[in-house]
Parts: structure tokens; C-alpha cells; sequence
């Protein structure tokens, strides 16, 4: 799919779920694109062109997050997100910023079980459906008599047991059950029925407390020491036939797939396609000169450096090179610039990229637009309950020109103020919905206006609730 994925096809896909920032949208298509273009370069080359690191500058609200995530989503590409603030916490000051990494490759190695999962799928189903057969209609186990040595020794003549003698008659009436209940299996009939199934216990140990990143940083997981020294345990559960089938199904997967494969491909994935999102690094610039918390934020800036730069992250399934993987850094920069940033790191984020604040059109367009629009999120949920909601076109104008209002008035927060604002607006429907049956109601701007008139008036209200 990458390869007819073409900027101009890449920001057409992430118009469908995001309203504006068209600039933005372009930086991050070229820069994807560039990856498919790496790829096709012989592998000398290919090893010397690094991806061009992203910093979007822009208030929250805006889109930058979700441009990162439906990004990672277009390509099947591992994505994890951190926040920087997250390095500054009292007792960090900087350390364990490779969590980073840690993290993308685990995303990596679920994406990757997952696929591998999904193409054993059937021949999983078919597994399980024999394990179901044997929990409902168990063959019959010969009879292990075995012979006397010491009737051997004075000739003494061994009986013919009679169970042994009816076994081929008792063999026979077995698989014709299983095969009547191979039918009714297949038809559906015996979902309800209760078997009970052995599963792994995968309670975690007491000791997991241990197995920290510290730990693992050294290369050892006392997890998968202890694991090996001491059997994984099991227990019985007692499930109806359509649940036995799923956790059957689930065994029989895991047991199709090789994961020393699973990982190598995993750890591939993510130093050549995978994705760092970073965000909030606007609260680790420091100002030249200060003191106080200023110097362990700067600190974090020099500690997530290397990373950036490229270097060899340790993990549990082996060393991952970072030289490849794309970051983009997110900040609303209100206090501090991008400037304030150490040069370094500056200079390993040459796209800068500038979100725009969100308009009224742009709220209009996000109620209504996309593909995972606002408006058709909370009618399809009411819809749940017999309740058919229709937004008239003045109620979504009222709407865009109250969360303008009040991100103007209070705190911007962006598209999130629609979140609030519809809330408040259904709230008494969603409250009421399904005690008086199936319904039809139409929301206009009047009805609007009438659940949000005492908040918006009161400035210091609004603050608090919107």
C-alpha cells in the first residue's frame, strides 16, 4: 500500500479525520514518503540518509497529536507517544529517557504477533475445533493391562480383559458422536453448552517488582529467568462453548507462530518505520542562565540527545538502533520558543512546521466533516437507545461560534472545547434517553442557546465548566 501512498494520496487520507493545518499535513507526507524512497536506495546509501525529524509548533487542541498518530496508522507503523514533562519528575532529572525506545519496540512486537496471529488464524480455528471435540466428546483410552513377569515365569496364562475386547466397538461409537457434534458445532448449536478448559495462569509473580527498568537495562529479566527455572502454571475454567472456541483458537495461534521470527521482524520494523512522538517538549526548554528547575530540564534535553542523534538503545530483545527512527517533537511554545532549546537539539529537528489556531469555520467543519466527525459520534451513540438526534444547521453554527467564544474568553484548548460543549448541550437527552421509548429530536440553535446561556454569561463559571 506504501508504495501508492504518494504525499498528495497521504495528506488526502489524513484530510478525512483532520479539518486545516494543510502545511503540517504536507511536512509530515513528504517526510513519509521519504522512507519509501530510503528504502529503494542500495544498502550503502540507504545507511546514510536519516529521517528528517519534525517540530510542530502550535496550542493544544490543534491537531498535532492526532496528524502523528494517523500517520503511524496509514503505514502500519509502530508509534509511541511520550511526554517530555514526564523526564522531569522529581527522582528522574533526566534518566531512563530510553523508555522511548523500549516502548516502540514492544508496540512493534503486538503489531507484528498480531499480523503473524492473523495469518494462522484458520488452521488455529481448526485446532481448536479438535481440542473442542475432545473437552465434549473424549476418545476412549485402551486399557494398559500389561503383562506379569511372574505369570510369564511359571507359565501362567494371561485373561483377555473384556474392556479390551469392546474397545474397537466403544472406539467406533465415539467418532460417530464426535461427528454429530462436529455438525452441531459447525451449525451453531452448542454455543451455550459449559466446558471447562485449561488456560495459562498468567498472574504476574510477586517478584515482578524486581524485574524494573533498571533491571532490564543490564540486559536481564528475572521474569523470563524464574519463568524458565519453573514450570508456567494452569488452571481449569468452566466457559460456555463460544468462549473455549476463542481462548482455544488463542492457544493454538501462539503455538503457530515463531516469536524469535516475530521479534527480529519487530526490532526491523521499528528502527526503520517506527515513530516517536514527543510531546510537550515546549516544558523542557530552559531559559540561558537559569537556575532551579531550568537546569534539570536541561538535563532531559541532553539526556533525550543522544537518542535523537541516533545511538543503541538496550532493551530485553536485544540492542535497537535508534538512527532511523523518525521523531516529531510537539510543543505549544507559549512562554518558551524553540530557540530555547539546546542547539543541539535544535538542530536535530530541521522541519518546523506552525499548527494554526483553530477558527469558527474550522469547529463548523470538524462538527460535521470528517470521518470520525463530533456530530455523528454522539448521535450514533444515542442512537443506541432509540433516540434519532438531528443538529440543525443553525445548532452546529451556534455550537462553532460558542467554542470560539469561550476559547477566547478562557483558556484556548482547541477542538476539545466542541468535547464540553456538546456535552452540556445533550446532557439532559443522555440522561433521559430510553425511559420513554424510541424518539426523533431536533437540536437548534434556540435549544442551544437555552443549555448553554447561564454558563456562557457567567465568565466565571465557564472557566470552571467549559
Amino acid at each position: 500500500m506504501i508504495e501508492e501512498l504518494r504525499p498528495r494520496a497521504i495528506v488526502e487520507e489524513l484530510d478525512k479525520y483532520i479539518v486545516g493545518q494543510a502545511e503540517a499535513k504536507r511536512t509530515v507526507a513528504i517526510a513519509l514518503r521519504n522512507r519509501y524512497r530510503r528504502a529503494k536506495l542500495p544498502p550503502e546509501l540507504r545507511d546514510e540518509i536519516i529521517p528528517k525529524n519534525i517540530l510542530m509548533i502550535g496550542p493544544t487542541g490543534v491537531g498535532k497529536t492526532e496528524i502523528a498518530r494517523r500517520l503511524a496508522k496509514l503505514v502500519n507503523a509502530p508509534l509511541v507517544k511520550v511526554e517530555a514533562t514526564k523526564f522531569t519528575e522529581v527522582g528522574y532529572v533526566g534518566r531512563d529517557v530510553d523508555a522511548m525506545i523500549r516502548d516502540l519496540v514492544e508496540t512493534a512486537i503486538r503489531m507484528v504477533k498480531a499480523e503473524r496471529m492473523a495469518q494462522v488464524q484458520a488452521k488455529a480455528a481448526e485446532l481448536a475445533e479438535e481440542k473442542l471435540l475432545d473437552l465434549l466428546a473424549p476418545l476412549p483410552e485402551r486399557s494398559r493391562g500389561g503383562v506379569n513377569p511372574l505369570g510369564l515365569l511359571f507359565g501362567v496364562k494371561e485373561e483377555v480383559r473384556p474392556e479390551e475386547e469392546n474397545y474397537s466397538a466403544r472406539l467406533s461409537e465415539a467418532k460417530a458422536r464426535r461427528l454429530r457434534l462436529k455438525e452441531q458445532l459447525a451449525a451453531g448449536e452448542l454455543e451455550d453448552q459449559l466446558v471447562e478448559v485449561e488456560v495459562e495462569d498468567n498472574t504476574p509473580p510477586m517478584l515482578e517488582i524486581f524485574s524494573g527498568a533498571g533491571v532490564e537495562e543490564m540486559g536481564i529479566n528475572l521474569q523470563e529467568v524464574l519463568g524458565n527455572i519453573f514450570p508456567k502454571r494452569r488452571k481449569r475454567r468452566r466457559v460456555t462453548v463460544e468462549n473455549a472456541r476463542r481462548i482455544l483458537t488463542q492457544e493454538e495461534a501462539q503455538k503457530l507462530i515463531d516469536m524469535d521470527e516475530v521479534i527480529a521482524t519487530a526490532i526491523e520494523r521499528a528502527e526503520q518505520s517506527g515513530i516517536v512522538f514527543i510531546d510537550e517538549i515546549d516544558k523542557i526548554a530552559g531559559r540561558e542562565g537559569g537556575v532551579g528547575p531550568d537546569v534539570s530540564r536541561e538535563g532531559v534535553q541532553r539526556d533525550i540527545l543522544p537518542i535523537i542523534e541516533g545511538c543503541t538503545v538496550m532493551t530485553k530483545y536485544g540492542p535497537v538502533k535508534t538512527d532511523h527512527i523518525l521523531f516529531i517533537a510537539a510543543g505549544a511554545f507559549h512562554v518558551a520558543k524553540p530557540s530555547d532549546l539546546i542547539p543541539e537539539l535544535q538542530g536535530r529537528f530541521p522541519l518546523r512546521v506552525e499548527l494554526k489556531p483553530l477558527t469558527e469555520e474550522d469547529f463548523r467543519r470538524i462538527l460535521t466533516q470528517p470521518e470520525n466527525a463530533l456530530i455523528k459520534q454522539y448521535t450514533a451513540l444515542l442512537e443506541t437507545e432509540g433516540i434519532k438526534v438531528k443538529f440543525s444547521d443553525d445548532a452546529i453554527e451556534e455550537i462553532a461560534k460558542t467554542a470560539t467564544l469561550v476559547n477566547e474568553q478562557t483558556e484556548n484548548i482547541g477542538a476539545r472545547r466542541l468535547h464540553t460543549i456538546l456535552e452540556k448541550v445533550l446532557e439532559d437527552i443522555s440522561f433521559t434517553a430510553g425511559e420513554n421509548g424510541p424518539e426523533e429530536v431536533v437540536i437548534d440553535a434556540r435549544y442551544v442557546r437555552r443549555q448553554l446561556e447561564n454558563i456562557v454569561k457567567n465568565r466565571d463559571l465557564s472557566r470552571y465548566i467549559l
